[in-house]
């Protein structure tokens, strides 16, 4: 069995994020790291190969991005992964969650796992939706908010979080699964894995070697575009209510909450 973890690089979390006003993007020129919900993804997955339960042969990382992403791509191998591929190119840059779940199916099915994980979302754009997307091309079934994975009868019974409460779903593999931050504490990597992960093997692939359509990455195989900015509004200032009398202070903010219908 293999497990393939998709994995991001993003801004440092200790970074201010900023807008690029000219490019209407997230300004990326600072310090980066590993997405920290991704850690949760490998987290799962190694506990799925140290368990015994399933017979995992290799965990995989997977990334799409710059050459710097590299070095998200180290930290996850230091984590456990065994090997990792890299798809970048600059036909890539600009691509939208379509173009991107679309450029990640064709490397993934080069890799035929029959487990695909990946965190919830981005610490950058916050998305939730790419595992879905790539459950799409890859024609399997998806689930997300998982927050704990079992296995049984060579199944995965999964527990997610819904709107209301819990679901408790039996997933046949191949599957793609987004893990919620709830699911796990992840490890920390040891230094013998931190200095040895360089020299795992990591496969880098352009958008030739995977066979992905120039024309559906990038701006022009994106679907969405980003029309303007603008800053949220100001928050208003909140009312102080100071009174030496307790019992008028108390009837002011029982009429202030009755004006506004917050009493039942």
């Amino acid at each position: 069995m293999k497990i393939c973890v998709l994995v991001k690089e993003v801004p440092d979390a200790a970074v201010e994020k900023q807008i690029d006003t000219a490019t209407k993007r997230l300004d990326r020129s600072g310090e980066k790291n590993l997405n920290p919900f991704d850690t949760h993804a490998i987290e799962a997955a190694m506990q799925l190969k140290e368990g015994g339960a399933l017979e995992v042969e290799e965990v995989v990382a997977v990334t799409m991005g710059p050459g710097s992403a590299v070095r998200a791509l180290h930290k996850a191998v230091s984590l456990g992964a065994d090997r990792s591929v890299h798809l970048s190119d600059d036909a890539l840059a600009n691509s939208d969650v379509c173009a991107t779940g679309y450029a990640l199916s064709k490397v993934l099915e080069a890799e035929s796992p029959d487990l695909v994980l990946l965190g919830q979302q981005s610490d950058d754009g916050e998305c939730y939706t790419i595992g879905a997307v790539l459950a799409d091309h890859l024609k399997m079934p998806s689930l997300t908010q998982v927050i704990n994975m079992e296995v049984n009868d060579g199944k995965l019974r999964c527990e997610r979080q819904a709107e209301y409460g819990y679901d408790t779903v039996d997933v046949e593999l191949p599957a793609v699964i987004s893990v919620g931050d709830a699911i796990n504490e992840p490890r920390y990597p040891s230094l013998k894995a931190i200095m040895g992960a360089k020299k795992r093997p990591l496969e880098t692939k352009s958008i030739s070697d995977a066979g992905i359509e120039a024309g559906r990455v990038g701006s022009a195989g994106s679907r969405t575009s980003v029309l303007a900015i603008n800053p949220p509004p100001a928050k208003q200032p909140g009312e102080v209510i100071e009174d030496d009398d307790t019992d008028e202070t108390v009837e002011k903010i029982v009429g202030w909450l009755e004006e506004r219908k917050l009493l039942a």
